[in-house]
Parts: C-alpha cells; structure tokens; sequence
C-alpha cells in the first residue's frame, strides 16, 4: 500500500475532540495488539464506535501493518462498510462482517477486538475449548462463549448466528480461528483480550508438559467476576490502561498522530 498518510493536523480539526480521543486510544490498541506480537501481518481487526449519534465507526486501513497505524489512519465507515469521510484507504469487508454485526447488535460493544494468535487458534481448535486450569483462565470463562466455524467470513447471514452466540458476553472464542472480545471501551477490551490470550498461552503450553492438568473448582470460577473488580479497584481496564500509554509514548509515541 502506497497511498500517502493523513495529516494528522488538518484531520484532527475537522473530528470533534471525542473521535480524536477515540482514534488515539484505538491506534493506541493497534500498537499495543503489534508490540504483544498477537498480530497477523495486515490480517483481523479492531473497531471503535465513533462518539455520537452516528452508528460511525474506526477500523483499520486495509494493508497497514498494526505497527504503522495512526489515529489519523484510521477508516471512519457506517454499519454498511462504506466510507463516511474521506480516506485514501480501503478496509477488509470480511473483518468488518464480524465487527459490524456485533456492533449493531450490542449497544454496549463500543470496542471489537478480533485476533488469529498462535495459542489462541490452537485453543480454538480444541473440543473443549477454554479449560479453568489458571488464575488468568477464570476472568474470560465468567463470560465466554463459541461460534463455530462457517469459512472466511463474507456472507452477512452469518451475522445473526454469531451475534446469536455472543449472546451479553464479552469474550469469545471463535472456533478454528480465532479470539474476540468486547467492551465499552477500549481499555477493557483490552484487557479482556490480554487474559484470553494468556490463558490460552498458559493453557497450550501446560498441555505440552503431557501430564495430567488440574482444574479450578467451579466454585471459584463462579465467583471470580466479584474477585476481578476487587483487584481491578473497579476500574476495569483503566488500572492498566494509562501505563500502557505512558509504555507507548516512550517508544512510538507516532500512534497519536
């Protein structure tokens, strides 16, 4: 891709200073997903609802490394995928099946993170999918869920099937393909999405030991959403958030521009 990137300061004096938070903190979430090294070359996907009463939203430039995207370059489009304001970028309209369905669907879905991790995938493919083998494994399992498998995500019907096995949950395990989680903001998307993929991580790499694995008591499991928001101080993805920032100003802080 060689089209030129935005001017960051013309773009920003035509968005109101909400969208303009919205798009640092959701090229901030770009940078962060590539600095992880949980992205997949210019492959899967993270949205913003812009703020407003426009059903508007952020999405990646098609061909743009996660590592090259600004808050300037990002795509502003509808629920349709079309382009709302101008850009010399285009999107994948198979990542913003996944991404538009959930949006529309969930009014509290402000944030989509979708990835195709190693460990994520792996755990993907396995019958039992997610096990409560890990302190890191029990946050995401208090509300998981699974959508099978329909190939590469182009055919609008399978909107309803996937927004159907969301359900109100957050986190979800997308089978022989991949991660997604949701939140009001991106800062608990987030972190959503870092204990997803840790607990697959810890999970993949337990089972290659080869013996028997222990399981947390259901008991537990039950009650660790009250547990996360005793840790967490109640504020969710924010007790992590503004570090993370403060990481990414030091070493690429471009992602603001």
């Amino acid at each position: 891709m060689n089209a030129p990137m935005p001017n960051s300061a013309s773009l920003r004096e035509r968005v109101s200073a909400d969208e303009w938070r919205m798009r640092v903190d959701l090229a901030a979430c770009y940078r962060l997903v590539a600095m992880y090294g949980w992205d997949d070359l210019v492959f899967t996907h993270i949205s913003a609802r812009v703020p407003g009463p426009e059903h508007h939203f952020l999405i990646n430039p098609y061909g743009l490394l996660f590592e090259e995207i600004t808050a300037s370059s990002l795509v502003k489009v509808d629920l349709q995928g079309q382009k709302v304001m101008d850009s010399p970028y285009e999107i994948n309209p198979a990542g913003f099946t996944i991404h538009s369905a959930i949006h529309e669907a969930r009014e509290d879905a402000n944030c989509v993170i979708h990835l195709h991790t190693v460990d994520g995938v792996a755990v993907s493919t396995q019958k039992d999918g997610l096990l409560p083998i890990s302190q890191h494994s029990l946050f995401p399992m208090s509300g998981l869920s699974y959508h099978d498998y329909e190939g590469v995500a182009l055919n609008p019907e399978e909107k309803v099937r996937l927004v159907a096995d969301l359900g109100k949950t957050c986190s979800m395990i997308l089978r022989n393909h991949g991660l997604l989680t949701c939140a009001h903001t991106v800062a608990d998307a987030f972190l959503r999405m870092f204990f997803l993929q840790r607990s697959c991580e810890i999970q993949v790499k337990a089972q290659s030991s080869g013996g028997a694995l222990i399981q947390v008591d259901p008991r537990i499991v039950a009650g660790i959403q009250a547990a996360a928001d005793k840790v967490t101080l109640q504020a969710g993805g924010n007790i992590a958030w503004p570090a993370l920032l403060r990481k990414l100003d030091r070493v690429a802080a471009d992602y603001k521009d």
